[in-house]
């Protein structure tokens, strides 16, 4: 199994960077410290087209001055410095907290452009020189290098085109496969989820067609990452709990990230057999998210993630788990890029939520959730866009398992229960049930809320009504117009 080729650029990391500058709930020493990076990183790697794409004082995303300029793709021009600036998505919003100081350097600009042409000649006069005196592997291999130069500087017009035209002549399945990741990261990068979703449905059937197994396993969490940001957590879940224990993608994210994903994922969508089994009790997780014993011998492989695994003696340890931080940089390493250091993270916010979750702790639940949302969803650019619609439906969650246990609950213990008001809770339960989501009634001047749980035969019957309905009133218009025509034609 041949390492993976074209995974190193571009830089996802630099994305969240830039994120983070957009970011009101970011903190002004995360902010510094990506500002800092992004600036050395386009320094470092002669990143002229990005460097525009953020700065320029007119057409700059990153300035007050450039927010209403349409980023839409220029007409192919003689050099690529020229043109304006690129498509992207990758702000958090399009009013930035504050103003950033990003300040345009026309100097360096125009040396980083410089730079970046007397890189692009040699790469041309590599191409040429192969072509002469080597042959077709040669060829592709110095435009592969002007494809990966251009991810490099941020480019993605440039770097799309440059990888569709390798890939056009490239006949190696494994290296088909690879360009086709190495175009949905610059996708992700840009965030362009349009572009992501059909360049996953390539690189899909070309796995499908017979691509190894570490490439298969890689685009699962390509596919699973893909699926977050468009919020299909149900079809994301389990693609991202199977990446776990052999995940080697580290060119998409890092391993914690992962982790975040597939427990955020799987605390969502998981029926709670499944989430027992591939959250609560899945090695990998407990490895991060249990504590003492637990994360001992999860990291040992003494304990097994089987439906059911121990669940008698499941204890409540909603109280406080993982204390601490957990750094994840030892726990795994793969083939071709390499995990580089993390920084040690505090999981307990997401240790309280699933551990609360699955006890029915629901005060600590909810506290949790307020945790969560504040330092995971709200930080990290995939999540983020869909933070207020995933705490409510983890709200919805906490209800449902709550009522499922009772006919009759009291309003006002419930609302004990969750560690709110009576009001709130009142408003919150009306906007579920009236969209058909939770199946009970709230009485309030009896102070109870009383399930409804339909049986199978009698929602059968009440969707054959509906429907049955439905087509009435279509043959009925149908009917109307066929007699209209005919009027008509008499």
């Amino acid at each position: 199994m041949a390492d993976p080729q074209y995974a190193k650029h571009p830089d996802l990391s630099l994305a969240q960077d830039i994120f983070n500058l957009s970011n009101p709930s970011c903190s002004q020493t995360v902010r510094q410290n990506s500002l800092k990076k992004l600036q050395n990183a386009i320094k470092e790697h002669k990143m002229a087209p990005l460097y525009r794409h953020l700065a320029h004082p007119v057409e700059g995303i990153l300035n007050n001055a450039g927010e209403g300029v349409p980023q839409q793709p220029a007409p192919s021009t003689t050099g690529a410095a020229n043109r304006p600036v690129i498509t992207s998505n990758m702000l958090a919003g399009r009013k930035l907290p504050q103003k950033i100081d990003f300040p345009w350097d026309e100097k360096l600009y125009e040396s980083l452009r410089e730079d970046n042409k007397k890189e692009l000649e040699q790469y041309q006069k590599e191409e040429e020189e192969a072509a002469e005196a080597a042959g077709e592997t040669e060829v592709l291999a110095a435009q592969g290098k002007r494809a990966e130069f251009w991810a490099r500087v941020g480019d993605k017009d440039e770097a799309i085109r440059a990888y569709e035209a390798v890939l056009e002549k490239t006949s190696i399945l494994g290296t088909k496969i690879d360009l086709v990741l190495a175009m949905i990261r610059v996708g992700l990068f840009f965030g362009d989820k349009v572009f992501v979703k059909k360049t996953v449905e390539r690189a899909n059937a070309l796995v499908e067609s017979g691509g190894d197994w570490d490439r298969r396993n890689r685009l699962k969490a390509y596919k699973g990452i893909h699926l977050l940001t468009i919020r299909s957590y149900n079809l994301a879940a389990p693609l991202l709990l199977d990446s776990l224990s052999t995940f080697t993608s580290y060119e998409l994210c890092t391993y914690s990230a992962l982790v975040i994903y597939a427990v955020l994922a799987g605390s969502l969508s998981l029926k709670r057999v499944d989430f027992k089994a591939k959250v609560v009790d899945a090695p990998e997780i407990k490895a991060i998210l249990g504590e003492g014993k637990d994360r001992l011998s999860a990291l040992t492989g003494a304990v097994s993630s089987g439906p059911g695994a121990g669940d008698e003696e499941m204890k409540d340890v909603s109280g406080g788990t993982a204390s601490t931080a957990v750094n994840l940089t030892t726990l795994g390493t793969g083939p071709g890029v390499q995990a580089e250091a993390e920084a040690p993270i505090d999981f307990s916010p997401l240790a309280n939520l699933v551990s609360s979750l699955y006890n029915g702790n629901y005060r600590s639940y909810f506290l949790a959730l307020a945790a969560v949302e504040d330092q995971f969803l709200s930080q990290d650019r995939y999540l983020y866009e869909h933070r207020a619609w995933f705490v409510r439906e983890m709200r919805l969650r906490g209800y449902q398992q709550l009522l499922q246990s009772y006919k009759v609950v009291g309003l006002k213990s419930m609302a004990n229960d969750f560690g709110v008001t009576v009001d709130f809770l009142d408003r919150d339960l009306a906007k579920f049930i009236a969209a058909d989501r939770i199946s009970c009634t709230i009485d309030r001047v009896n102070g109870v809320i009383e399930t409804n749980r339909p049986d199978d035969k009698n929602k059968q019957y009440a969707d054959l009504v509906k429907q049955g309905d439905a087509l009435i009133t279509k043959l009925q218009k149908y009917g109307q117009a066929v007699r209209l025509r005919g009027s008509e034609r008499s």
